[in-house]
């Protein structure tokens, strides 16, 4: 009874969250979202400590790791701040205010008519992403992971498919085969990939620390011939975000099919911590993502 009860008080508090930010300007929503960031962090907490552990990966301990993390929990902020905030009339404007970075790489696959995949960190906004794809005309599957409180969970997935974005959730019975079909009929599927959040996965290197990683996006790739391009949607300074299309990630043509996907799925990871050193403090895992960080 009483977990029904915060179940139903967690999804009241973040629909009103939504109410309230759709009737403020961008500009105060994002100021707002940021403030609320940095005084979440500074009330301190075991998300805190994640996320100056996760700071400490990306920049080395020598920088102050505790600052940085900091202003990682204001675009942490901030991704919230947008999500409550956006609504289907904005998404014109949205593009408006979204430089794009390698687009072209995508139109050309789109043109000739194959799938793709979008391998993601947790950087910036990467719903901003799907609005491009939908822009371009794409159609675009993105997973999502399965949340316990399932009215949260169906609130998330409105808010996408009004922004052209179709979801399946990360529990889906067989859900290898609902990607595969979408990328063999020429859609684009977009897949998170720098946490796993399900047992197995694959053993890579990220960051200097062996951690698991979802091999989903690789998989895709060495079954279905179709280009993995990693993606990043950062924040600008101001309003706006920058979308950065890198070239695709060469799968491996030799040895059996598990071992072409987990060569796959590490070099994505050397792919990501790419994308995420160029704006650590946008990058927001504040979950366990490594062994150690469960012990």
């Amino acid at each position: 009874m009483e977990a029904a009860l915060n179940l139903n008080l967690t999804y009241a508090a973040y629909r009103g969250g939504a109410e309230i930010a759709g009737l403020a300007p961008e500009w105060a929503v994002r100021r707002l979202g940021e403030a609320a960031g940095r005084r979440a962090f500074d009330r301190g907490g075991w998300r805190a400590r994640m996320m100056i552990r996760h700071m400490a990966r990306v920049v080395g301990s020598e920088q102050e790791v505790e600052t940085l993390a900091r202003q990682a929990f204001a675009a942490y902020g901030r991704y919230w701040a947008e999500v409550f905030w956006i609504r289907p009339r904005r998404v014109p404007a949205i593009l408006q205010h979204i430089e794009r970075v390698g687009v072209h790489q995508v139109e050309r696959v789109r043109d000739a008519g194959q799938g793709m995949v979008y391998a993601l960190p947790h950087i910036g906004n990467w719903e901003v992403a799907g609005t491009v794809a939908h822009d371009l005309g794409l159609e675009l599957l993105a997973v999502a992971e399965a949340l316990p409180n399932r009215r949260i969970v169906e609130w998330f997935v409105d808010i996408r498919r009004t922004l052209g974005i179709d979801v399946v959730l990360a529990d889906t019975p067989d859900i290898m085969r609902v990607l595969g079909a979408a990328v063999d009929r020429g859609a684009a599927v977009a897949l998170v990939t720098d946490r796993n959040v399900k047992s197995g996965g694959v053993p890579v290197e990220f960051f200097g620390e062996v951690t698991s990683m979802p091999a989903g996006a690789a998989a895709l790739g060495v079954r279905h011939g179709v280009p993995v391009f990693p993606v990043a949607a950062y924040f600008k300074e101001g309003r706006g975000h920058r979308l950065v299309v890198e070239q695709p990630v060469q799968m491996p043509t030799d040895g059996t099919e598990a071992e072409r996907i987990h060569e796959g799925t590490r070099r994505l990871a050397r792919a990501l911590e790419s994308l995420i050193r160029r704006a650590p403090t946008q990058w927001h895992i504040v979950q366990p993502n490594w062994p150690s960080d469960r012990r």
